[in-house]
């Protein structure tokens, strides 16, 4: 069992919002504030608040600092964590944070990394969002960060070389390969900052995972916004007390009426060997009573898009259809087990009600028949429970 963390940005994500979320789900501020100081970063104040965005209460954190409008370059901030007395974890960490920003300022204005100045994300603030957010995921002990697609927002923002369209230069570079969205709050919803961390932390971008929900956090923005300008974090745990396992699948189908049927085979063994975790034909009637195929692959969450690539360039499809499944696995393992017929390998699994399963596996069995000359159901019937054999 182990714990995760889901981030549902239907507003966006900023860092002091991961920050206020993480504090409202049960992070201590004051542990925060002692790790936060580590930093030696002066004249620095650090405030939390309750709020109330469209009648929820959240958590507001701010970062008050004397300083305004310094530049600094990506030696700086790696420097201050450097010199932190910060976990090597987070400093290390919190440098490939700072990096990243570096780099999508970087391509953005045709700059090397040694000469980017990081302007509105170079403040005291940005490096207290990152470590901060950095430190609330340690202390609350959680070890898998997972995140809905991200709400960008829409209309204009301004920053130091002019007004510029939502999302940022610095942030759309950040989120390229990130499920993200629009919606006509114009408002910038997604910081380059929040962008930054968000991706670095998050093992997937897609619906929220199967979990034991135990706490739940809302971190504030600072702005009024027609919907609740809030960060909804779930903190809960990745498998229930039946042993069964969750996770979240993709689900890839597309119908096809007009390929060849002897196709079949060798798209199937691809996408298999490709790490497909299932694939199979169903039968299936369409318009003008054609019969067709309808063709599905199931695999991990994040992998689709080679599956995808190989739908078009093997098959006569003209569109893919893609969702998000959760899933329930019993907890299974693969043994070898000495039987009459020589070493057969079987699949175990358990129930929940303590029940074992075992099903051989049909290669071996197969193997069997062709070896000893005997029909294959005679080979099932003879080995009975191999486990009582061992």
């Amino acid at each position: 069992m182990s714990k995760i963390a889901y981030f549902d940005c239907f507003s966006g994500l900023s860092g002091d919002m991961i920050i206020g979320s993480l504090l409202d789900a049960g992070v201590d501020f004051n542990e925060l504030k002692i790790q936060l100081d580590k930093l030696h970063l002066p004249n620095c104040e650090l405030r939390a608040e309750k709020v109330m965005k469209k009648g929820i209460a959240a958590t507001k954190f701010d970062v008050i600092s004397e300083e305004h409008k310094t530049y600094r370059h990506l030696k700086d901030l790696n420097r201050i964590a450097e010199n932190s007395e910060l976990d090597d974890a987070i400093k290390a960490r919190a440098k490939t944070i700072f990096l990243k920003i570096a780099e999508a300022e970087g391509r953005i204005h045709n700059q090397p990394l040694d000469k980017v100045h990081f302007h509105e994300i170079g403040a005291v603030d940005t490096i207290v969002d990152v470590v901060g957010a950095l430190v609330g995921i340690k202390l609350l002990g959680i070890e898998k960060v997972f995140c809905s697609p991200l709400n960008v927002g829409s209309g204009f923002v301004e920053f130091s070389h002019g007004r510029v369209s939502v999302p940022a230069p610095a942030t759309a570079e950040i989120l390229k390969g990130v499920p993200a969205y629009a919606t006509d709050s114009n408002a910038e919803l997604v910081t380059p900052t929040g962008a930054a961390i968000i991706t670095t932390l998050a093992e997937s971008f897609g619906v929220m995972p199967a979990m034991k929900i135990e706490q739940i956090g809302y971190g504030a923005g600072t702005r009024d916004l027609a919907q609740p300008n809030l960060l909804r974090l779930f903190v809960g745990s990745t498998a229930a007390e039946d042993g069964v396992k969750h996770d979240v699948v993709s689900i890839i189908e597309t119908n096809i009426d007009d390929m060849n049927p002897q196709f079949y085979e060798h798209v199937m063994d691809k996408l298999l060997e490709h790490g497909a975790l299932e694939v199979y034909l169903s039968n299936i009637m369409m318009k003008k009573n054609r019969p067709a195929v309808k063709l599905t692959v199931l695999s991990r969450a994040g992998e689709e898009k080679e599956f995808i690539r190989i739908l078009f360039e093997e098959t006569t499809t003209l569109g893919i259809r893609m969702r998000h499944e959760q899933r329930e696995i019993l907890p299974r393992e693969i043994k070898e087990i000495a039987t009459k017929f020589g070493t057969v390998r079987v699949k175990i699994s358990q129930a929940p009600d303590g029940v074992v399963t075992m099903t051989p596996e049909f290669a071996d069995c197969k193997k069997i028949a062709d070896q000893f000359k005997i029909p294959l159901k005679q080979v099932y019937r003879e080995l009975g429970d191999p486990l009582k054999s061992e």
